[in-house]
């Protein structure tokens, strides 16, 4: 039989990326949450985490995870079957890993209804689209936006729809770097800022107008920040079309190449065994992101 306080340390070990955190969290002492963990590996003889900063799990802490993710969802549709068995009335948040550009722009409006409906508290960790998934498959999240269409291992992936983005700089920075014209080669040698080291959407972009290798870029982990930086005349971008509507209408944004935006599809990734909340999450997500998301194949220059 698990123990289920020795998972809770592990999961909060993991979540809360340390120790002392989780400590904090389980209302425990940092030397208890140790020897938790060190009585799980002892009970399953083999290391559940890698201790390196920050503590990430093994392969076998990767499946102990993904199931705690799971029982966590399926306690709570018992809670709200039985509520006597809800001692404190305080709902376990949700963990969900998404991509900083759909919580800048679709994904509020997406889920308000829900959470105020289901009493869903949310604990979203932010990551670029690209890697998303890696949260899923440490077993850290109960769901998923990202960019990946392929699911972990005993997980499923819906398609949501795309997310334009459009290549924009500011007035000031066009008449500074292509006062001979926007082209692949100009393009090339001015700045370009991009998301973070994780983020490969610019790349994707330049190698599509044939430019291929490295670039000049400024690194920028803010979506708002992100707009920013563009506004004020320090690189070029990439943006998603829906955060930048007003200030292209403004004038303080202008698309450098008209008609060659790059569409992101997205995909909500979420455990097949995650209870009658989750499932009800996703329907409404499904539903909910097709008034706010494009299809991956429609064309709205």
């Amino acid at each position: 039989m698990f123990d289920y306080k020795l998972l809770a340390a592990l999961a909060a070990v993991v979540e809360q990326a340390g120790f002392e955190r989780a400590a904090q969290v389980l209302g425990l002492s940092q030397s208890a949450v140790s020897q938790r963990i060190k009585l799980l590996e002892s009970r399953i003889g083999q290391p559940v985490l890698v201790r390196a900063m920050p503590p990430t799990p093994t392969d076998v802490g990767r499946r102990l995870l993904n199931h705690v993710q799971q029982v966590r969802l399926l306690e709570r549709d018992l809670q709200g079957q039985v509520p006597a068995l809800d001692e404190d009335g305080l709902p376990e948040p949700l963990r969900i890993a998404l991509n900083a550009d759909s919580l800048a722009t679709w994904w509020a409006q997406a889920v308000e209804a829900f959470c105020a409906h289901h009493r869903v508290v949310l604990d979203l960790v932010v990551e670029d689209q690209e890697v998303g998934l890696k949260r899923m498959r440490a077993g850290e999240v109960a769901a998923c936006v990202c960019a990946s269409d392929r699911p972990v291992a005993g997980a499923r992936s819906l398609a949501l729809g795309a997310m334009r983005y459009r290549a924009l700089a500011s007035p000031a920075f066009i008449a500074r770097h292509f006062a001979d014209g926007v082209r692949a080669d100009t393009l090339a040698r001015a700045p370009a800022i991009v998301y973070g080291p994780d983020d490969q959407l610019q790349h994707r972009y330049m190698a599509l107008l044939g430019v291929e290798g490295s670039f000049i870029h400024h690194l920028c982990p803010s979506s708002e920040g992100f707009v920013r930086l563009a506004e004020a005349g320090l690189g070029w971008g990439l943006v998603p079309e829906l955060q930048v509507q007003e200030a292209m209408a403004a004038g303080r944004l202008v698309e450098l190449l008209a008609q060659r935006p790059i569409d992101v599809p997205l995909y909500w990734h979420h455990w097949r065994n995650g209870g009658e909340l989750l499932g009800q999450l996703t329907d409404h997500l499904v539903r909910a992101s097709r008034k706010c998301l494009i299809a991956p194949n429609e064309d709205k220059s």
